[in-house]
């Protein structure tokens, strides 16, 4: 049985970034330079994804979420913007933001208006319930801090 896609089929986005099919990418999509959308993620509409970031597979982004520059998302992280959805009311959502050079883990869930700062980690699985400061590094469920983003980078 045919699906009407090649799986892995590059699709080319402006700015010399990339999709890899299937995956959904909403209208209204500012994207930056040098980036890459894995296969299965959802980007969602009037989202704002800064240069040089990758979101792998199965990643969800929602709705009018802002990604800095060299952001990286984990395999199947979620990225919310609904509180107490479905509100129906795009006035009550919370998008979240997420600074230059940060990181969110596999499978890590962000709730909306948890914003993380730049320069920061969180942990894959990580649920983040409030936001994340700059330059340190979360884990947990619910996630606190770990370390700074300094130790973080002296352990790879």
């Amino acid at each position: 049985m045919s699906s009407g896609f090649s799986p892995n089929e590059r699709i080319e986005l402006p700015n010399n970034s990339v999709a890899w099919s299937p995956c959904a990418i909403g209208t209204g999509l500012n994207i930056g330079s040098d980036c890459s959308i894995g296969a299965l993620a959802h980007v969602g509409r009037d989202v704002t994804i800064g240069d040089r970031c990758r979101i792998q597979g199965g990643a969800y982004i929602a709705d009018r979420c802002i990604l800095g520059d060299e952001v990286f998302i984990g395999p199947n992280a979620t990225l919310l913007n609904d509180r107490y959805p479905p509100s129906g009311n795009k006035q009550l959502w919370q998008p979240i933001t997420v600074g230059h050079n940060s990181v969110i883990g596999g499978g890590a869930t962000i709730i909306p208006g948890c914003n993380i700062g730049q320069n920061s980690v969180l942990a894959a699985g990580a649920v983040l319930t409030k936001s994340l400061p700059n330059d340190e590094v979360w884990a947990g469920n619910p996630a606190t801090y770990l370390m700074t983003r300094e130790e973080y980078d002296a352990k790879r």
